[in-house]
């Protein structure tokens, strides 16, 4: 490994690609280890010494120091690499609502898909899992519903003229369950925008690599 490069674990179309997306805008070297915790205990003990949590994403910096959880990641690279653009820095007044919509995608919307990855992990039975993918789904589109309402339109982009690691947060988690085509109606103010992100030029090897666009990737996939 570089020592003057990041290690990146996670999966294709995991957590980890805004991240990844992120670091190909900033320029960074970046080594990237696939491991997709959701396909059982073998991969997830990859993770252990890492992670104690078994998680992705998982950073490693230059430094030797470990970072997760996929907000705190994005926020710490947009600060620490304020030459590419990607936050409104401290004293900019679109700093408090960039990061309440970072930590609401978070919260709200991504940590849904613990239990949507797996539904047995709550639910006693498959008539309980249903339920819990039903209600779920439902919960995410009226979370997608809540923060389109609430964006301001006429921008390029969800914070302004310039593409922000929010803009890359919402396009990624914007293609899991219920997928694209729900999201779409559920968000019609960013439905543009994520299609923006989609073409960006600067991260067509980075969608290629880390999150192709297969066929009928809007509905239908793993």
């Amino acid at each position: 490994m570089n020592s003057s490069s990041f290690v990146l674990y996670g999966a294709p179309g995991s957590g980890a690609t805004p991240i990844h997306a992120a670091l190909t805008l900033i320029g960074a070297p970046v080594e990237v280890i696939d491991v997709a915790p959701w396909c059982g205990d073998s991969e997830r003990d990859k993770l252990s010494e890492i992670n104690p949590m078994r998680q992705v994403p998982v950073l490693v910096l230059p430094s030797g120091e470990v970072m997760t959880e996929s907000a705190a990641i994005l926020i710490w690279l947009g600060d620490r690499y304020p030459s590419a653009r990607l936050v409104p820095t401290v004293d900019d007044p679109r700093r408090a609502q960039y990061l309440r919509w970072m930590s609401f995608v978070s919260a709200s919307i991504y940590a849904l898909y613990w239990v949507r990855d797996k539904p047995s992990r709550l639910a006693l039975d498959s008539a309980a899992a249903t339920v819990i993918e039903e209600r779920s789904a439902e919960r995410i589109a009226a979370c997608w519903r809540v923060m389109d309402a609430q964006m301001r339109g006429g921008s390029r982009y969800l914070l302004g003229d310039d593409i922000s690691v929010l803009d890359l947060y919402v396009t990624v988690v914007s293609r899991w369950q219920p997928r694209r085509l729900r999201f779409y109606r559920e968000a019609p103010r960013m439905a543009d925008i994520v299609r923006r992100v989609d073409a960006e030029p600067r991260l067509s090897q980075s969608w290629a690599a880390r999150y192709p666009f297969t066929s009928d990737w809007e509905s239908h996939g793993p």
